[in-house]
């Protein structure tokens, strides 16, 4: 009741880099940057996958599934960020706490499934090529990627209801950039050990398990690309598949250590940082990690600023 009478109608303080003010501008200015580069370079990706038909693969559709996840990713939460930056004000509604709070977990555990799916994808491609558009069907790709979205929904209902549980006992200063379960849990003032073993159990599954699928996944890729006769081949299959290793590793690897560890003992600057870094950070390298080691999207997009300029 008491966090109903004080959080709901005042919302909640977005501390942010409150301790030091002095950054802020300059923060404001990096995150402002990385947010268009994020919007260009995802909005490219998916724009890419539409227009050309040598892009109408399994492989580019889970990409702009990825590219799609991602613009509503960073815009769930960069937006209220460089409000609270600019100016005085850190506050944040209720309403917009809570929406942050199920839009953010939404969309990060479905990126937790779909880049599963991704990995599926090219172990298929390697090691079945012969069977490859069997397998991955149109009607297979869109029941996956239906999975990956309708699963982090799951999680998030789930996870983001059992938080909102919590009493808050008046408490508004939330030490975080955003409203995430990690900084809801530390703003509580009763005991947090249940959310807590939920929140770890519930992160080991959508993180540590989906690492270890996608590990495991690539030991057999490894072992078929090796075995591919031809050098270009071989260079290609290893680029496509490095570019996703490395936006597995920026993931995953951010996700465990934000998630993972025990909300209320973790470093404060250190989850603000970390949080920082998924949430702004991995949506922006994400295109540039796929369009500057692969020659088919690169080559798409020589293609269509060609076309760009025969119309002009």
């Amino acid at each position: 009741m008491e966090r109903g009478s004080n959080s709901s109608s005042e919302g909640f303080i977005l501390m942010g880099l409150s301790d030091h003010p002095q950054l802020e501008k300059i923060f404001f200015l990096v995150i402002l940057f990385s947010y268009l580069l994020t919007l260009v370079g995802n909005s490219t990706i998916i724009l890419l996958s539409r227009l050309d038909a040598r892009l109408h693969t399994p492989m580019y559709f889970f990409l702009s599934n990825l590219s799609s996840l991602d613009l509503a990713f960073t815009t769930s939460s960069v937006p209220q960020m460089l409000i609270n930056l600019w100016g005085p004000d850190k506050t944040i509604s209720y309403g917009g706490c809570v929406t942050q709070l199920y839009v953010f977990l939404w969309l990060g555990a479905t990126e937790c499934i779909l880049l599963v799916v991704m990995a599926f994808d090219r172990y298929v491609a390697v090691c079945w090529p012969l069977y490859y558009t069997t397998i991955m069907n149109p009607r297979l790709c869109w029941l996956l990627a239906a999975v990956s979205w309708l699963g982090g929904l799951g999680n998030s209902v789930i996870q983001s209801t059992f938080t909102l549980q919590l009493p808050f006992c008046g408490h508004r200063r939330v030490d975080n950039f955003l409203c995430e379960v990690p900084a809801m849990i530390k703003l509580a003032c009763g005991d947090t050990s249940l959310n807590e073993a939920v929140l770890n159990g519930v992160c080991t599954f959508f993180t540590a398990v989906p690492l270890s699928i996608i590990l495991i996944s690539y030991c057999f890729i490894a072992q078929a690309v090796l075995k591919i006769p031809s050098v270009e081949g071989r260079q290609k299959a290893f680029n496509t598949c490095l570019s996703h290793l490395v936006v597995v590793f920026l993931f995953y690897g951010s996700a465990i250590y934000g998630y993972l560890l025990p909300a209320k003992s973790s470093n404060q600057d250190q989850g603000k940082f970390i949080s920082l870094f998924y949430s702004v950070v991995t949506p922006m390298v994400n295109p540039l990690i796929y369009t500057l080691r692969n020659k088919e999207v690169k080559a798409s997009l020589r293609r269509l600023l060609g076309k760009g300029r025969e119309v002009g």
